[in-house]
């Protein structure tokens, strides 16, 4: 669930994530059932986080590596997994070539910025008729939450910097467009709604601090536990639901062969 790839320093808490976001890999699983992986195919799980869909994967077909951009998710990963290849490695710079009868992507091509860079190396990396099988945040993910993000930052006096927007979040005609363009042959595509629970009564607020820390670049952490405070407040009557905080989420979910 990690590469982020914005800047050097490594943001990602992984006890945390594994606390609190476990649900990231629970809605995985399902992406899982779209594989269709027989015994012995050589799977990249790209942008692994903590390794749990890389284990499930490996039950499934023997022979997995996991690769993200972060070193605690990897450090975790490895010592959840022992028995799995974890790799610290970079969506937009794999160096693979024509390895992989799969590469799965679980919540992490939001954070690529470099979306065709990342395509391309997702494209060298598989073998001829290769899969390539990802979910990830599409147009409009959490858009009610990153607006009053972005409302209560500019409301204390500080210009919100668009750069500090963390992800990228296409389309689905935009990304799969992006596909056929290195060479997949797009054979599903879709955009959906996917309300998601955030555990706990500080649920918005241990999502923000896990996935939206780059928000509050150059905010001391007074100020910015004030204005998470205040997002609280203002978002309580849309997105608290029966005791709990869910998120709007909106995801798009791709499928593309090598045409090699």
């Amino acid at each position: 669930m990690g590469l982020k790839i914005q800047n050097d320093k490594d943001n990602w808490n992984a006890t945390f994530y594994d606390e609190n976001h476990s649900f990231v890999s629970n809605y995985g699983n399902n992406l899982i059932d779209l594989l269709e992986i027989r015994k012995g195919e050589k799977i990249l799980d790209l942008g692994c986080g903590t390794g749990d869909l890389a284990n499930r994967l490996c039950v499934m077909s023997g022979n997995v590596i996991g690769v993200d951009k972060s070193q605690n998710m990897i450090s975790q990963a490895s010592m959840k997994y022992p028995e799995i290849k974890f790799v610290v490695r970079d969506v937009t710079n794999l160096g693979y070539t024509n390895e992989f009868d799969v590469v799965f992507s679980n919540a992490t091509l939001h954070w690529v910025k470099q979306p065709k860079q990342a395509l391309n190396c997702i494209y060298q990396s598989l073998r001829p008729s290769g899969r390539f099988v990802a979910e990830f945040g599409g147009r409009g993910n959490v858009q009610t939450i990153t607006n009053e993000i972005i409302n209560q930052i500019n409301q204390t006096g500080i210009e919100f910097n668009k750069e500090q927007f963390p992800w990228y979040y296409p389309s689905i005609g935009e990304y799969s467009s992006l596909m056929e363009e290195v060479g997949f042959r797009v054979t599903f595509a879709e955009h959906f709604d996917r309300p998601t629970p955030l555990d706990g009564e500080n649920g918005l607020r241990n999502w923000i601090e896990m996935f939206g820390s780059q928000f509050f670049n150059d905010i001391d952490e007074r100020r910015k536990d004030k204005i998470i405070m205040k997002i609280e407040e203002e978002l309580k009557d849309t997105l608290y639901k029966d005791g709990r905080w869910v998120a709007d989420y909106k995801r798009i979910r791709v499928i593309g062969l090598k045409n090699e």
